[in-house]
């Protein structure tokens, strides 16, 4: 299997703004805390940055403590996600609006921990095309993960690693964080939902960009429920796959001259 980081590309362009971007569904009662810590992390570290928020068609109180919370943190603003709702097109949403020189994916629950976002920053300051996280290597912190959810997360990651023979053993995370070019690079992009977490990891690593891999921390929501509904992704996962590894079989290396 390949290492779970690549060589650092040609891409030495400083990361002068970074961008936060949010999706959020029916996280009124999270939104405070998460933005609150981010923005303290940020500013302490000093990286320009902004936030932002997508609300995918919430029903709670998560556009109206959007609005509120605007008034503090002049870093922040919000889109609302036309209907259909999904964590997918709530994302896409986001990346088409972002001003950032990258753009880091974190969720609205506050289950990310802000200091890592700084640790992607510093990464993609020594030349890297995109950074990941996991979960699952030395050096990590998880709390509170509930057990089916993480019986299913290895065995859907092993199963990755061993089709697509990677190292890397957390593609499913959406925590992420994308150079603007890189997204660029990797349109057209065909998730509507949570399947757009391993769209874009793996696309990254068949279209050759290069990443690196650090520890991450995680912490299980302190209100609500999660929004993922694994029965209702199956197939949908199963689907970007697929057309990743179609992609990946019928390039015919197209996309090694980034490595060189």
């Amino acid at each position: 299997m390949q290492d779970q980081e690549t060589a650092a590309g040609p891409n030495s362009a400083a990361v002068g703004k970074l961008s936060v971007l949010i999706p959020a569904y029916n996280e009124a009662d999270n939104l405070g805390a998460t933005i609150r810590n981010i923005v303290t992390a940020l500013e302490g570290a000093g990286i320009t940055h902004e936030i932002i928020v997508v609300n995918d068609n919430s029903t709670d109180g998560t556009e109206q403590k959007l609005a509120e919370l605007e008034k503090t943190f002049p870093a922040l603003r919000h889109f609302n996600n036309p209907p259909p709702n999904g964590f997918g097109l709530a994302l896409q949403k986001g990346l088409k609006h972002f001003g950032g020189d990258a753009v880091v994916i974190v969720m609205a629950d506050g289950s990310d921990d802000p200091q890592d976002i700084i640790a992607y920053w510093r990464k993609l300051a020594e030349g890297y095309d995109c950074v990941f996280g996991s979960r699952f290597m030395p050096g990590t912190k998880v709390v509170d993960y509930p057990l089916h959810k993480k019986i299913l997360n290895r065995l859907a990651n092993n199963f990755l690693r061993m089709v697509f023979r990677i190292g890397y053993n957390d593609v499913t995370n959406a925590f992420k964080c994308y150079r603007r070019d890189v997204i660029i690079g990797l349109q057209p992009i065909l998730s509507h939902h949570f399947n757009l977490t391993v769209e874009l990891p793996l696309k990254v690593i068949i279209r050759g960009f290069s990443y690196a891999v650090v520890p991450t921390h995680w912490y299980n929501r302190k209100f609500g429920i999660s929004k993922l509904r694994i029965r209702e992704m199956g197939s949908r996962y199963l689907f970007i796959v697929l057309y990743c590894l179609i992609e990946r079989w019928l390039s015919c290396g197209d996309y090694r001259s980034r490595k060189e």
